[in-house]
């Protein structure tokens, strides 16, 4: 994927106009017709309400005080056909926000997910899947709930407003100056009511990504959970969080009350004001009561828009958090990039060579200098004690990870020369834990390839062993696997995962613990599709059993991030040393169970 393809960042959440004009290049414009569409229609609406006041002058003035019949039914029509207006516009216009919006949304999720899968793994180490989750899910929503409700605002409940205005100063101008007269008094606490809205929504919106991360680590871990009958303490941590997030949501709650509330005040005085004034006015014949009402009217119909408006700015400091949130997501880039001019993947299976690779994850060294050559075609093993560094040689390999010194070569061509995609399709992975998808068992193997004839995947599954166990599925091979392949055996599915690399075909094979949590029998057999996996391929194996790869072509022996030795089993059993230990040791346990 290139820069081309990632979404841009979004300003800062304080520059309002820069933020709309991103949204608008980069997830609105492409449905600027039905933009136009929902903007006239709300137009209508909010003008129907500064129209709906205009007629009360005549309906209190010509029918209630003159009786004039005439009157009576043109303002009667008049009325109906404003609501009528009202209620396909209204209806027009949700309908086709409800659309824009949640296209857009779409669009903002679809950008933040592929922008995530290109960051480096060391960002994952970091940053849980809750997190993540709740940045993509729940933080797009509010930006994309809090735009759409402004821009509604601005499009309707603002020309409600002005037309309203426009009314009340037809009838008199004095009288909308005194209704106004408390809105300078909100300036100031507006201001501190909104800093505090954005500081507990930016609360709240942590606390909301800590909940989806103690959900998604209670659920996928649900096991160990029962097994240690951990049930109430995850229970009580749970409820702790949500008590933080009910607590945060109410405290969010009150400071985006607290502005309608605020102009519920301004109203309430500049009400009483126009009422003493222009009372006083109607009581002396100056104005009629048609005047009055129409001015009563246009002034309590401008009521409730100018309590959305003003709620509006506590939707906007809620969005901000999101923004802020977005913001350090998107301004992130991964550092292992494709060179500006790569050089082509070498063809068939090639020689693999580590030269003085180190590295470090932190102030942790994980690799010192470590040195090896894996032949051509052929099988080499990697062995030591957990930590030696034998996976992470594998995330080098792949370049999952940047070496911070050395250099790694497949055949002639340095791995940083090559482009990603090109040097991770040379890799067939094969793990101990497979990593299967809650799809069928076709979709895993396919993994959303469309070139594959049934006649090449039949010989496939029957290669990988994947046919002994298809009958015994309600649905065959298009089975569900399950969420990560629970649905299946630990020996299905590692037989899965050798039909998708099988199917894969490519010339380098690595195998990480590929049996060692299988029982003898599925071992057995996956050991053979493994064998058959290998041939012709250069294959990379670590195993912490040693008899699963004393057949290896060669063996490299790794401590603490070095290569100590490397050999045939024969030739480092006669050396001794670590291997010769290590073998010993796992000779001596095994007796033992024997005995036991």
């Amino acid at each position: 994927m290139s820069f081309s393809d990632l979404p841009s960042p979004p300003p800062k959440p304080e520059s309002a106009p820069r933020l709309f004009w991103w949204l608008w290049r980069d997830y609105l414009r492409k449905h600027k017709l039905l933009l136009g569409g929902a903007l006239v229609m709300m137009a209508i609406e909010g003008s129907m309400l500064a129209l709906l006041s205009r007629m009360v002058k005549p309906m209190f003035d010509d029918v209630f005080t003159k009786g004039d019949t005439t009157a009576l039914y043109w303002v009667g029509f008049g009325v109906m056909a404003i609501f009528l207006i009202r209620a396909v516009t209204s209806t027009g216009q949700r309908v086709l926000m409800t659309m824009i919006s949640q296209l857009a949304a779409a669009d903002m999720r679809r950008h933040m997910l592929r922008h995530l899968m290109t960051l480096d793994s060391a960002f994952y180490q970091t940053n849980p899947p809750g997190q993540l989750i709740e940045r993509v899910q729940g933080d797009v929503g509010v930006i994309n709930s809090v735009w759409s409700s402004i821009l509604t605002a601005l499009g309707r409940d603002l020309i409600s407003l002005i037309g309203l205005c426009a009314v009340a100063l037809w009838i008199d101008w004095r009288w909308t100056l005194i209704a106004v007269v408390g809105i300078p008094l909100l300036v100031l606490p507006s201001l501190l009511v909104q800093a505090y809205i954005r500081r507990r929504a930016g609360s709240a919106r942590q606390i909301a990504g800590r909940i989806s991360t103690r959900l998604d680590e209670v659920f996928h871990g649900i096991h160990p959970i029962k097994l240690n009958a951990l049930e109430d303490y995850q229970a009580r941590r749970y409820d702790q969080l949500i008590d933080e997030s009910v607590n945060a949501e109410v405290k969010t709650s009150i400071g985006q009350a607290a502005v309608p509330a605020l102009i519920d005040i301004m109203t309430g005085i500049g009400f009483l004001g126009v009422l003493i004034y222009g009372g006083s006015e109607i009581i002396s014949g100056e104005k009629t009561n048609g005047e009055f009402m129409a001015f009563f009217t246009a002034m309590s119909l401008a009521f409730d828009p100018l309590r959305r408006l003003g709620a509006m700015s506590g939707q906007w400091q809620m969005a901000a958090a999101s923004v802020e949130r977005l913001r350090e997501v998107l301004n992130l880039r991964p550092t292992i990039l494709s060179p500006a001019q790569p050089r082509p993947a070498p063809e068939g299976a090639p020689e693999i060579t580590l030269r003085d690779v180190a590295l470090q994850y932190g102030e942790l060294p994980v690799l010192r200098g470590a040195t090896f050559t894996a032949a051509a075609g052929r099988t080499t093993a990697l062995v030591g004690a957990s930590g030696a560094g034998k996976s992470t040689v594998f995330n080098v390999l792949t370049r999952l990870v940047e070496p911070a010194s050395g250099s790694v070569m497949i055949g002639d061509t340095a791995i940083s020369d090559m482009e990603l995609a090109d040097l991770r399709a040379l890799f067939s992975v094969v793990t101990q834990d497979a990593a299967l998808f809650d799809e069928t068992l076709r979709d895993n193997i396919l993994l959303g390839r469309t070139d594959v004839d049934e006649t090449h995947l039949k010989s496939v599954l029957d290669a990988a062993h994947v046919s002994d166990f298809l009958p015994g599925l309600v649905n065959g091979l298009d089975s569900p696997a399950g969420p990560r392949g629970s649905n299946l055996s630990g020996g299905q599915r590692q037989r899965v995962a050798i039909a998708r690399a099988l199917l894969r075909d490519t010339p380098i094979l690595l195998l990480d613990e590929a049996t060692s949590a299988l029982d003898t029998k599925s071992e057995a057999i996956v050991q053979a599709a493994l064998e058959r996996l290998s041939a012709g391929r250069t294959t990379l194996v670590i195993a912490h059993r040693l008899s699963t790869v004393r057949n290896a072509d060669s063996i490299v022996v790794m401590d603490q991030g070095r290569v100590v030795d490397q050999g045939t089993h024969d030739d480092l059993l006669a050396r001794g040393g670590i291997y010769a230990d290590l073998h010993r040791l796992q000779f001596t346990q095994s007796e033992d169970k024997t005995h036991d």
